[in-house]
């Protein structure tokens, strides 16, 4: 009964961030800052050049500028909210912000899983039935994989937000982290939390296998196309389509299965912390920085834009 009555006056929680101490908070105040701008400039260009660049306007760009509205929706979700903390010490979070939170990165991050198996499915399309790729990858089927991939991603927010918030939170209000995560709230929780963690491991494994299932099985039917060309030129042309995605895979994926999927015992909350940084801040920050300094047509479109912007520099730089 008493922890019913705490769990339902408990009105906000307190992040402990990631570390207490005051000499590192400014140095992590300008490192957040930095990720996120960062992370706002290049994903929000990236959307920006794919949508003005007629050139663009293909079934893989079309996947690629959703996949940079997910990584600024999912940093979003944390980014703003640390660096506040940071710069006033005030590391309050209201009862409702943090579920909020917890259902938009949750949301924006599963969605991710969704459209790196849509683009993996595009680029199988293109290298393993090039005669056909335009009636497969046709507007309406990218609409509706982009779709689904929301949907699929927001349904599995709200399974894990309404599972996560219904628990007791009574013996602290102290989440050990600098966002609302998952483990930290479930550790934080004096419930029975043996069913939510069987839920996590059931949809959270379903949702990263089964898109990993997608990517693999593309990349294998890849790898067999790619050895039927007899040319070198031509191998190598066809693997640069998929450099960057497989870049970007192996370190979403890689970083999911590693801080979801080791036993508990084997780390510690700072390391989880750590770990968690990775792949809800430097990640979406990451992605466009993938897809453009390994993309010929995405630098030679920014320097277009710079070109517009600077003629002035460039008038000079080509005389």
């Amino acid at each position: 009964m008493t922890s019913m009555e705490n769990s339902t006056e408990a009105t906000e929680f307190i992040l402990l961030g990631l570390t207490d101490d005051p000499n590192l908070q400014v140095p992590l105040l300008l490192v957040f800052l930095f990720i996120y701008l960062i992370t706002l400039v290049g994903n929000g260009g990236m959307m920006v050049i794919i949508h003005l660049d007629p050139h663009f306007h293909t079934p893989m760009y079309f996947f690629l500028s959703n996949l940079s509205f997910v990584d600024l929706g999912y940093s979003s979700a944390v980014a703003p909210k640390a660096v506040a903390a940071l710069q006033s010490g005030n590391k309050v979070i209201s009862y409702s912000g943090c579920a909020a939170q917890f259902f938009f990165f949750v949301g924006f991050a599963t969605a991710e899983c969704y459209l790196l198996a849509c683009m993996a499915y595009d680029r199988h399309a293109a290298i393993c039935r090039p005669l056909h790729y335009t009636t497969t990858m046709r507007a309406g089927v990218c609409a509706l994989l982009t779709v689904g991939s929301y949907v699929c991603g927001f349904l599995n927010a709200s399974i894990h937000t309404g599972n996560t918030f219904r628990l007791s939170f009574c013996a602290s209000h102290e989440i050990n982290h600098f966002f609302c995560d998952l483990p930290p709230l479930l550790a934080l929780s004096c419930s029975n939390t043996r069913i939510n963690n069987l839920v996590v491991f059931c949809v959270v494994g379903f949702n990263v296998f089964f898109t990993l299932l997608v990517i693999l099985i593309s990349y294998l039917f890849i790898y067999i196309a790619i050895q039927r060309i007899r040319s070198v030129e031509g191998r190598k042309k066809a693997f640069s389509t998929c450099a960057s995605h497989l870049t970007a895979v192996t370190i979403f994926y890689g970083t999911i299965i590693f801080m979801y999927f080791q036993p508990s015992s084997s780390q510690s909350m700072d390391t989880d912390k750590i770990d968690s940084v990775f792949y809800s801040v430097v990640i979406p920050m990451l992605n466009p920085l993938i897809y453009s300094l390994r993309n010929k047509d995405v630098k030679n479109a920014l320097r277009k834009v710079l070109n517009k912007l600077h003629p002035q520099s460039v008038s000079v730089g080509g005389k």
